[in-house]
């Protein structure tokens, strides 16, 4: 290699100005250039980066706020009109007949002269309320247990057993049973659903686990005698958050879904739900004027599922740490 030598002499610079010494400090020679990682921050980057995101989210928060709001706000309660021209009223008979555009008769009037409207959304508060309790419930049951199933072996031969036997009854017909024998209330309900909601949760959970469970981390934790809980609280569970999210994303609507179906069979809430709505107007949906009735609590109930189902999906996308890249 011809490499040509530089003559420092030829800079015409002193010896103080070619060779300055560098301070620096401990604590600067120690400092990490890279970016710190921040796996909620990287959940909200990803998860805000879509438009389409934003938009589902705002629209599921003004959902959420007006079923609860609006219906306190109003002081509502069911009043039947004892004037037979106010019943089954198209949103314009409606406003004709009250002398007024109301927001109230948006929707029209239902059966007893009531504002659809009004009970659409005083229903909502009550379905949404439903799927969250029993989402929370029997996420909560389902993963803990799960994680445990997976991880121990004794528990795995006694739960196994169990799913055998619970998880071959269909769960519309044991939910139908079990609202039969009790009185249809909205704690009948909730009762109904996670008395055994919870298991097909801690099962997949299970299955998850074992894939996991044993890592090199997971066996050296075990060999430090680290007690079963821990283990899966520390080395297992935080690694499937994005799995947890995406259960909630599929569990939450169904619960609503469930709702509204045993309701359409007459084995509903006794409360004003979406489900007794439309179980109630079942008979105005072929009678020419009176569909308002029916379909309106359909929209809103297919709106706020899918609308909850595409929030949970697509949060559950950006919890997996691969779309962070």
């Amino acid at each position: 290699m011809n490499e040509k030598l530089v003559d420092l002499s030829e800079l015409n610079l002193s010896e103080e100005e070619l060779f300055a010494p560098y301070d620096i400090t401990q604590y600067e020679t120690e400092k990490i250039t890279a970016p710190r990682y921040s796996y909620w921050k990287s959940v909200a980057r990803v998860f805000f980066k879509k438009k389409i995101n934003i938009i589902m989210l705002a629209l599921l928060a003004f959902i959420v706020i007006f079923a609860y709001l609006y219906p306190t706000i109003i002081g509502y309660e069911y009043v039947y009109n004892t004037d037979s021209f106010s019943h089954h009223l198209s949103p314009g008979e409606a406003f004709e007949y009250h002398g007024g555009v109301s927001i109230h008769w948006l929707f029209g009037a239902g059966a007893g002269g009531e504002s659809t409207f009004d009970a659409v959304w005083y229903g909502a508060s009550i379905s949404i309320s439903l799927a969250f309790i029993c989402a929370l419930i029997n996420l909560t049951i389902g993963v803990i247990i799960g994680a445990i199933w997976g991880f121990s072996k004794k528990v795995d031969l006694i739960m196994n057993e169990v799913y055998n036997i619970l998880g071959n009854i269909p769960y519309i017909l044991f939910i139908s049973v079990m609202v039969l024998i009790m009185t249809a209330s909205f704690w009948t309900m909730v009762f109904a659903l996670t008395i055994t909601g919870w298991l097909a949760i801690a099962y997949f959970i299970r299955t998850q686990v074992i894939i996991i469970r044993d890592r090199e981390y997971n066996l050296a934790s075990r060999c430090l005698g680290t007690n079963i809980f821990r283990i899966a609280q520390r080395n297992i569970l935080p690694f499937m958050t994005s799995v947890i999210v995406t259960l909630a994303a599929t569990e939450i609507p169904s619960y609503i879904s469930y709702e509204v179906f045993l309701a359409y069979l007459g084995m509903g809430l006794s409360d004003m739900s979406l489900g007794r709505l439309i179980e109630e107007a079942q008979s105005s949906m072929l009678t020419p004027g009176w569909q308002w009735e029916f379909w309106a609590p359909v929209v809103i109930a297919s709106i706020i599922t899918i609308v909850l189902y595409v929030v949970g999906q697509n949060l559950g996308d950006a919890s997996d740490p691969r779309t962070h890249m």
